[in-house]
């Protein structure tokens, strides 16, 4: 486990990278944008109890990707490197047991520790992703593939508007889930050999 910890520490530490390159020792409020998703992960599962709604567990999910985004963003301090953070989520998961709780309370109480802590607490986020049945390998394997895929994108001209996001008919997130299937993600180099399955595939599509 603390292998993969670190494996998407270094890939969220180089992501931020591009935005500054001294990016946590910026000040920057991760803590809110983990609050903001939450929000947007209750709204794609539903709190209206005056209206009928039906729960889109995919977006649910992809939500959950995204606070784990900004969640391991927040629990980096100035200077710390990826070998500190991932002893301290470590630390923070000694002795779990899960608490039980559903979606929505799950939710609320990861949004309530952000804001009342301003930072980011990883048993509340067990109990998100055991309130959605996700496992550790599965957060892992979304959250690699979802990062490389930023990665391919800023590289081949995302920013600039030169990058085409529908291949042959489909989006890119269609053909990245694909590919990860026929990979072994407990491959050290699981990374590198998606975002070269990407690039061929890319360069089959629309080279």
């Amino acid at each position: 486990m603390r292998q993969a910890l670190l494996t998407m520490l270094e890939m969220q530490h180089r992501m931020n990278s591009r935005v500054h390159e001294d990016w946590n020792a910026q000040g920057f409020e991760w803590y809110r944008a983990v609050w903001i998703e939450c929000g947007e992960l209750m709204d794609h599962y539903g709190y209206k109890w005056w209206k009928k709604q039906a729960p889109e567990m995919e977006q649910v999910k992809l939500e959950v990707i995204d606070i784990w985004h900004f969640g391991m963003s927040a629990l980096f301090e100035e200077h710390d490197g990826p070998e500190q953070v991932a002893d301290r989520i470590l630390q923070q998961l000694d002795g779990y047991e899960p608490s039980g709780t559903g979606l929505r309370e799950a939710t609320e109480a990861l949004a309530l520790d952000s804001l009342a802590t301003h930072s980011f607490s990883a048993r509340c986020f067990w109990d998100l992703m055991a309130a959605i049945e996700l496992d550790f390998d599965a957060l892992y394997r979304a959250y690699v593939g979802k990062n490389v895929l930023n990665f391919f994108r800023q590289d081949h001209g995302y920013k600039e508007g030169s990058y085409t996001k529908t291949w042959k008919g489909r989006e890119d997130n269609e053909h990245l889930v694909e590919l990860a299937d026929n990979l072994d993600s407990h491959a050290d180099d699981y990374a590198d050999q998606l975002y070269q399955a990407l690039g061929r595939r890319y360069t089959e599509c629309c080279g």
